[in-house]
């Protein structure tokens, strides 16, 4: 058994085709297909079901294909390792971010990452808080910069705090308090909203602060990108509580200071199981 015969099971198991493995592989359809046939021997049993039209793993290749991501991965791991023992750090790095980064600047941090260690293939995902943090101690995701609600730190990982700061309301120009230098939450919570979805970390933030003063509101549009939510805030359709940073670089908004908005946190978050060469280089650009 050869390890690429390993990719190339991966490759016909992600794509479900022949052809678009091979090609994904850079090797011939033809031999591509004599590997696996030949690897199909080896082991005794089929791992794909395939018609001319339809490409399937048989529960043999379900069971396989566990494994065979294990042994890539940990041989993906060896080459890391060895060449980080004479100083190269090489290997993936799986980023998480959310939306609504402004306690660093992501892009000037990758781009002297890339500068210092450009061996290292860099893979950025943006969802939400409480996701990512599942998925960083799952071993999904090497790194994730999260935001919280202040008091409420991520659990199951480690995690450094990187900046901390209250949310303040966005209005469109045309609205009623669009004037006001600074507003309360009751004078808002006539007006309907725009926030992240249920449960995600930037939600749980103004959820909270409008329990804590006894108010309910109607959150009208869910979505996950800030710069959607301001473009309906623009358009008079919503209000929306943002980070300052993000609310005031766009001009077609009015900002204003909340007298008992909510206190928001961002954080770096990694698990301390195991971490890559890559994960130890990147961390290191945050001394605690």
């Amino acid at each position: 058994m050869e390890l690429r015969q390993l990719r190339y099971v991966v490759a016909v198991a992600e794509t479900r085709n022949f052809t678009r493995a091979a090609r994904q592989c850079f090797v011939a359809q033809s031999a591509l297909s004599h590997q696996i046939g030949s690897l199909e021997r080896e082991l005794g049993v089929k791992l794909f079901a395939r018609t001319s039209r339809r490409v399937e793993l048989t529960p043999a290749g379900e069971a396989f294909l566990v494994g065979a991501r294990q042994c890539l991965e940990a041989a993906e791991r060896a080459v890391s390792d060895a060449a980080a023992a004479v100083g190269e750090v090489r290997g993936e790095l799986a980023i998480g971010i959310i939306p609504t980064v402004t306690a660093v600047d992501i892009a000037a941090i990758l781009q002297r990452f890339r500068e210092q260690h450009p061996q290292v293939r860099v893979s950025l995902h943006v969802g939400a808080s409480g996701v990512m943090t599942a998925e960083v101690a799952a071993g999904d995701l090497d790194v994730a910069f999260l935001g919280l609600a202040a008091g409420n730190p991520p659990q199951g990982v480690e995690a450094r705090e990187l900046g901390r700061g209250q949310l303040v309301a966005v209005v469109s120009p045309t609205h009623a308090l669009a004037d006001r230098g600074e507003v309360a939450l009751r004078q808002l919570a006539d007006s309907p909203f725009a926030d992240f979805p249920v449960g995600s970390g930037g939600r749980v933030q103004s959820d909270q602060a409008f329990e804590a003063a006894g108010l309910e509101r109607d959150v009208a549009y869910e979505m996950m990108s800030a710069e959607l939510m301001m473009r309906f805030v623009g358009r008079g359709l919503a209000v929306a509580l943002l980070p300052a940073a993000i609310a005031r670089a766009n001009p077609d908004v009015r900002v204003l200071t909340l007298a008992d908005g909510p206190s928001r946190v961002e954080y770096l978050a990694w698990s301390k199981f195991n971490p890559t060469p890559a994960t130890r280089a990147f961390l290191s650009a945050f001394p605690a």
